[in-house]
């Protein structure tokens, strides 16, 4: 009887291993046959191309495994302002679905059925193409906020200079330590004597006072860089200073953003749907405010159905944003996959990377999720 169940695993695993083996060898061939030699040496040599926003020094003198790296940080980039962002507005709408109020429960249903209907690809262009270059040029934009300027060539706004800045970072990293064991003292109390502590408070007050204390006893100095109008030549304008936001990646995050947040929302619809009504009833019958109900009782519960899907949804965008080559955004796909793969032609390396990177994060984001997902678990005992 085991062999019988061991067999057709093994029959399985053997004609993968024979496909595999046959379109390998079947690659070399073609290789040999046209003198390619197949090898990842050409990451070390110079890259002679430039990218328009980096991270990180880049010029056309560095090599292809450096336009790789400026390539990977622009897509973690996009991937995680996008699944911040697309969090909080997901929340927000997926509670306000569910509001008794007409008006506000009718504008997010119309959201989320306007925004998850339009494919995610012309979203970007509208951003991109019909949004954004309907803005006034650097020499004409009108200064917003007291510090900034919107332009078709990006946004341009007030960005800090530190002095020291080691020092600020390590009293953030000591603050968030001190937070995540805050917050698990606060919650065991809750669990064993009901005692409920500000969380949110007392975390945000360490958050910003524990880093700011850097400013009189830590030597750190902070100025600020703003954005100043300099002409290039007769009839071109630019900022210099501050820090600058390409149009690219603000039309990338906005459309990843509103695309992805209404999956989130309905997710978080049919968690707190999930939810039995009686458990509602008994909360509100011990004097707990509607706001207390849905952060104490009805989201801890949520979440156990909620972050499933919405892993997956984190793991679509992180992946969609490989469309940012449609915009010329220098992601890994345009950068390595693109620029990089017709200079050199080293295609099979070349993807074989790029999959290898996106498969890598991927299972980043999964493996968290996955913990998390544990870790909020309820427990029987």
């Amino acid at each position: 009887m085991k062999f019988k169940k061991i067999l057709p695993q093994f029959l399985t695993l053997l004609f993968i291993v024979l496909i595999f083996g046959f379109f390998t060898m079947n690659a070399q061939e073609n290789m040999d046959t046209r003198g390619i030699e197949f090898g990842f040496g050409f990451l070390k040599q110079e890259a002679s191309f430039d990218i328009q926003f980096s991270l990180i020094d880049y010029d056309g003198s560095r090599s292809y495994a450096r336009a790789y790296l400026v390539g990977l940080l622009n897509t973690l980039l996009v991937s995680f302002i996008g699944i911040i962002l697309s969090t909080i507005l997901g929340v927000i709408i997926g509670v306000a679905r569910l509001s008794p109020n007409y008006l506000i429960n009718k504008t997010a249903s119309f959201y989320v059925e306007f925004f998850r209907n339009v494919p995610l690809l012309l979203q970007i262009f509208f951003w991109y193409f019909a949004a954004l270059r309907a803005l006034p040029m650097p020499e004409d934009a009108p200064l917003i906020f007291g510090s900034s300027y919107m332009t078709i060539k990006g946004l341009y706004t007030v960005a800090p200079v530190w002095n020291n800045f080691d020092v600020f970072f390590i009293a953030l990293i000591i603050a968030m330590i001190i937070i995540f064991f805050f917050n698990r003292f606060a919650k065991k109390k809750q669990e064993e004597e009901g005692k409920q502590y500000p969380k949110f408070l007392i975390s945000l007050g360490i958050f910003i006072i524990l880093p700011a204390s850097t400013f009189l006893i830590g030597g750190v100095d902070l100025s600020w860089s703003f954005p100043e109008l300099k002409q290039l030549a007769k009839t071109s304008f630019t900022y210099e200073g501050g820090l600058g936001i390409p149009p690219e990646l603000i039309a990338l995050t906005l459309a990843l953003t509103l695309y992805t947040a209404t999956f989130i929302a309905e997710n978080v619809r049919a968690g707190i749907q999930g939810i039995g009504k009686g458990q509602k009833e008994a909360a509100a019958s011990i004097g707990l405010t509607p706001s207390q109900v849905l952060k104490l009782v009805i989201m801890p519960q949520a979440l156990r159905i909620i972050i499933p899907p919405t892993t997956n949804q984190y793991l679509n965008l992180t992946k969609n944003s490989s469309l940012a080559a449609a915009i010329a955004y220098p992601d890994l796909v345009l950068v390595f996959a693109g620029t990089a793969m017709m200079q050199t032609g080293r295609a099979i390396e070349i993807v074989g990377i790029t999959m290898a990177t996106y498969l890598s994060i991927s299972l980043a984001i999964s493996m968290f999720m996955n913990w998390y997902n544990k870790r909020i678990a309820i427990q029987e005992k």
